[in-house]
């Protein structure tokens, strides 16, 4: 089995004022890179008028993989958006580091008060806003997943729903030309999954991996 790890158990946010400035921490559940930067890039949508956005993340560096349990290789970044080196992102990243928390990410949005806080007071509030966001969200275990969609034309679609529901696992679906599950399994129950949904339909399911 791979091994557990911490996380944040939902989105969550955390905010506060610091000599005039304001901070609003973002912490998210995140699988990827892809979906960490997706979070990041909403976050900036929702504050186009922020002086900064700081994010960091710890994710998987790649896809994991059912065949190679144990650690996996994590992708840590984090950028000071433009605020003095060192005073922003690196402090951010430290909390997840500490807390020993992956799959996860923070953007930590502030909006300027006319005092500078200088490097010491800008890595307080930041580490700050994260802990808060943090905490706010708190922190579970898990097992590392895998997300992957299912397309298949509609006559299989009530076939595949139903295995889908009765394996407990998560999935969105749209309907357009054809139907699409996005599931999100467990790596370790993946392959039993996917040779699920491949049985049942003959082989007409096409499965494909998400990033």
């Amino acid at each position: 089995m791979p091994e557990s790890f911490l996380t944040v158990a939902e989105r969550a946010e955390a905010s506060f004022a610091v000599s005039g400035s304001e901070f609003i921490g973002y912490v998210a559940p995140v699988d990827s890179v892809a979906a960490a930067e997706a979070v990041i890039e909403e976050v900036e949508a929702d504050h186009p008028d922020a002086t900064h956005v700081v994010p960091a993340y710890r994710v998987p560096a790649g896809a994991p993989s059912a065949g190679t349990p144990g650690s996996v290789m994590l992708r840590e970044w984090s950028s000071d958006d433009s605020e003095p080196s060192g005073s922003a992102g690196k402090p951010a990243l430290n909390v997840l580091e500490q807390r020993e928390l992956r799959n996860v990410v923070v953007a930590v949005v502030r909006y300027y008060g006319g005092t500078n806080l200088g490097v010491g007071g800008l890595a307080r509030a930041y580490s700050r806003a994260v802990k808060e966001a943090v905490d706010a969200a708190g922190v579970v275990e898990d097992v590392p997943h895998e997300r992957f969609t299912a397309t298949v034309d509609y006559d299989d679609s009530g076939t595949v729903r139903g295995i889908l529901e009765s394996e407990d696992v998560e999935f969105d679906a749209s309907y357009e030309e054809r139907a699409a599950f996005v599931v999100r399994v467990s790596v370790a129950d993946t392959d039993a999954l996917r040779e699920r949904l491949r049985d049942a339909t003959s082989g007409r399911v096409n499965i494909d991996p998400q990033q």
